[in-house]
């Protein structure tokens, strides 16, 4: 088939967790034999690259607005998708997107939505914005020909919600590899030596809040913050005044490869305190790198989670957080246990073959019901 994928800020993977998804989906579905092309905006990913890992890559300009650069870059690469590239399936991600996902069923080319998590929900949306997202999700069934989600918690959503079927496919994730010590120590940091942060730093990440229980700990581990965040300045530099001072606190900014993933093979604890969205690819990989992880009792955390990992009540914050984090330093036994169940878990459940099988078949299923009526 001839694919393209939408929406997103494009390949290498070096903003958030669809664009990981994209470099891993897309990648596998070339060396599948498959004709795949990605929308890249030139602000985020380097020009430089015209193909990557087996993937065509066209860069289109955006207004990079926290607003419209989305909104804007998706719109112009539909318009070039219809005139230039014509495939035979479109796949776009945020539901933010799915008026472009009408546009490609109206010029001819079938579309599928992952619509993410309830983006209207986030924190960092003003009034208006929240209110063409709530509308975005209440209309994307009647936009894209199949909607696909990566949590049965937000699937459950849609349907009770909004009357809309959609296909649950989960994210997958592959932390295998072997580490230099180099990232480790570029940032003066040991073996099992860490508390680790990864996202994007926006509110509803809840960075702010594990800072706080951090605070707090009675502990000789560090804590390391790994993200940015090009629309939230205010919220970091607030941060970085309030904690940026703790000789045991590790901002690093953006880190991805194998900065990433060595600091994320050799944390004591990984946190993940987010309380938004559908299925956050950074759990997914906490858990594939063999982590002890705690979780906000966000329910797609949980549901990803399962039995492989310690949750604390998000409506008790920064409190709630720091008690299941003291109780895990002071019983280290506990750590190695989930640290166990967690490699399990992973082996049991994720993985990007799985997932790139999924998405194939519903790419040839929507194609071949479209061919009747075209």
């Amino acid at each position: 088939m001839k694919l393209a994928l939408l929406g997103t800020r494009g390949v290498p993977s070096s903003y958030s967790g669809f664009e990981t998804a994209v470099e891993a989906i897309g990648a596998r579905l070339a060396a599948r034999g498959h004709d795949v092309t990605v929308y890249c905006r030139p602000h985020v990913v380097t020009d430089h690259y015209r193909s990557y890992r087996g993937m065509r890559l066209v860069h289109l300009p955006t207004i990079a607005t926290k607003h419209l650069d989305t909104f804007v870059h998706t719109l112009l690469s539909t318009l070039h998708m219809a005139c230039v590239v014509r495939p035979d399936v479109a796949l776009y991600f945020i539901v933010g997107n799915a008026p472009s996902a009408a546009l490609s069923r109206m010029l001819g080319i079938p579309a599928i939505l992952n619509v993410d998590g309830l983006d209207s929900e986030r924190a960092k949306w003003s009034g208006p914005a929240k209110s063409y997202l709530r509308w975005a999700q209440r209309n994307a069934c009647r936009c894209a020909d199949r909607l696909v989600t990566d949590s049965e918690v937000l699937q459950r959503i849609y349907r009770e919600r909004y009357g809309a079927a959609t296909e649950f496919i989960p994210y997958g994730a592959d932390m295998a590899g072997s580490d230099s010590g180099r990232h480790l120590a570029r940032f003066g940091l040991h073996r099992r030596g860490y508390i680790l942060f990864v996202g994007r730093l926006v509110p509803e990440n809840n960075a702010h809040v594990l800072l706080e229980a951090f605070a707090a700990l009675d502990t000789e581990l560090r804590l390391v913050v790994v993200g940015d965040a090009p629309y939230e300045a205010r919220y970091q530099d607030g941060l970085r005044a309030a904690f940026g001072t703790d000789p045991r606190v590790v901002f690093t900014g953006y880190l991805f490869d194998e900065g990433y993933r060595e600091l994320a093979r050799n944390a004591e604890i990984f946190v993940v305190p987010s309380e938004v969205g559908g299925s956050h690819p950074v759990l997914l990989e906490a858990i594939c790198a063999g982590n002890c992880v705690v979780v906000n009792d966000h329910e797609p955390n949980l549901e990803v989670l399962g039995d492989a990992g310690l949750s604390y009540p998000g409506a008790e914050g920064a409190a709630g957080l720091r008690r299941a984090l003291q109780g895990l330093i002071d019983h280290p036994q506990r750590i190695v246990e989930l640290r166990a169940a967690a490699l399990e878990r992973a082996r049991s459940l994720h993985s990007w073959d799985v997932v790139t099988d999924a998405y194939e078949r519903l790419a040839r299923s929507v194609l071949d019901e479209r061919r009747p009526r075209a």
